[in-house]
């Protein structure tokens, strides 16, 4: 790939990462809730599947939003960065090593069965985002180790553009081909996801052969304790520089809409009854065009500036839950999954540089990526939550007029109430993201006049 003979060793090495961590995000993150919802319908609640998925992506966002600074802080002594990093990493690769087990349970037994499965299931997945999310704290404050700031946008863009053509990729053509192949489906999943493990285990040996900290400062003692007060200091230090805290907070929003339809959309469309196969080959092509999208937003960044590319991105995510009100077939499934190709991987990447831009001081990277890591983690939490919330209430409603319970409604009537009510969940979303834009168009230009950081 000629493309990449501009980076350096340490440059491919940390955008190797995106490679090894992208195998979680499609397969755990997008085909993880179909087979949830396969079990979940043989328990004694089946209405709230949704919701459920909803709250727990919302409990393991809250733990690392809540935990994100200070992690950050431990991050930045030297030294501790890369053991901090592997020590999450392989806490989300066991946990994902786990749920190559569950397709193999019996959960179709009895309704406590299935809801042992589904607990299960539950846990190992807030335990591998955890893993995954506390890993990408590290992994994005060593970008300003690896790198200089003039070729930040192109790294942050390329490693996002890899994960697409090999981590979102390949293990997805593995499993739909397994599938193809008559391989049956509760086996595709045990293999794919004991293959998910390994495939992010492995390749994610480059960043942590190659890739060293740079900032940072030797350990001292009392530096925990000082480092710890230090996070309330930086809460300041955010608060009292403009343009870091309008982004910041522009960033919380808009970057809800990101990341809500990321770990809905395969729920959503499961609820609407659209064909499981059809959904993960849309989402196959989603990972094909990852890297030529994020190719074209970091040639039009370098011409028109990150932060116009940005605001093109929040455009587009404004636009896909409006369409996704209306979806209702698969085809429509395809439209949006080809909308979501254009921007989602270059809005997050360029979002990223960014803000590693907007640092004042490279030994504190760490910390400073704690605090964007926790507005994107709350983020994710007031996205799913709000699915969640609106979608239960919506369905909640719609027994209530027919004059039914979720223990007197028939599964048909269950499966159309979900697929009336999903609608509602996504478009309530489009309020967070018109907040985030308002911001971004209106507040943050005004906020940059003569600051010297080129953003």
């Amino acid at each position: 790939m000629g493309f990449l003979k501009k980076f350096t060793r340490q440059e491919l090495s940390w955008m190797m990462y995106d490679w090894a961590n992208s195998a979680h995000s499609v397969i755990v993150v997008t085909i993880l809730p179909i087979f949830f919802d396969s079990v979940a319908e043989c328990t004694a609640d089946s209405v709230s599947s949704m919701s459920t998925w909803g709250y727990a992506t919302s409990i393991a966002m809250a733990i690392v939003a809540l935990a994100a600074p200070f992690l950050g802080v431990f991050g930045d002594i030297r030294g501790m960065r890369k053991r901090l990093f592997t020590a999450f990493l392989l806490l989300g690769v066991l946990a994902v090593a786990g749920l190559a087990f569950t397709p193999g349970m019996d959960f179709t037994s009895s309704t406590d069965a299935a809801g042992r499965v589904a607990g299960l299931v539950l846990v190992l997945y807030i335990l591998s985002t955890i893993g995954f999310d506390a890993s990408c704290i590290y992994y994005d404050a060593f970008l300003t180790d690896i790198t200089t700031e003039d070729r930040m946008d192109a790294v942050s863009t390329m490693g996002y553009g890899l994960g697409y053509i090999g981590g979102s990729t390949i293990p997805l053509v593995i499993f739909l081909g397994m599938n193809a192949a008559g391989v049956p489906m509760l086996t595709c999943l045990s293999i794919i996801f004991a293959i998910t493990a390994v495939w992010w285990l492995a390749f994610s040996l480059p960043l942590l052969k190659n890739c060293r900290q740079t900032s940072g400062k030797p350990y001292e003692k009392g530096d925990i304790g000082r480092n710890i007060k230090g996070v309330f200091t930086t809460i300041r230090e955010i608060g009292a520089d403009k343009p870091m805290l309008v982004y910041i907070i522009s960033y919380f929003f808009y970057i809800d809409g990101v990341h809500t339809i990321i770990s809905m959309a395969t729920s959503y469309g499961t609820n609407l009854g659209l064909d499981s196969a059809g959904m993960l080959l849309a989402l196959l092509l989603v990972q094909v065009l990852g890297l030529p999208f994020c190719l074209l937003y970091m040639k039009l960044a370098a011409r028109f500036g990150a932060r116009t590319m940005v605001g093109v991105g929040i455009c587009v995510y404004m636009f896909i839950c409006i369409f996704g009100f209306f979806m209702n077939s698969l085809w429509q499934f395809w439209v949006l999954a080809v909308l979501c190709a254009t921007s989602q991987g270059g809005i997050q990447a360029l979002s990223r540089s960014m803000f590693g831009k907007l640092i004042p001081n490279r030994d504190r990277s760490g910390e400073f990526f704690g605090f964007f890591d926790i507005f994107g983690k709350f983020s994710s939490i007031l996205g799913p939550t709000l699915v969640g919330v609106v979608s239960a209430f919506a369905a909640d409603r719609m027994l209530a007029d027919q004059g039914l319970t979720a223990a007197t409604a028939t599964a048909e009537q269950v499966d159309a109430i979900n697929a009336a009510a999903g609608p509602y969940g996504i478009l309530s979303v489009i309020l967070i993201i018109i907040a985030g834009a308002l911001l971004y168009f209106l507040v943050l230009p005004r906020t940059l006049q003569g600051d010297t950081r080129n953003i």
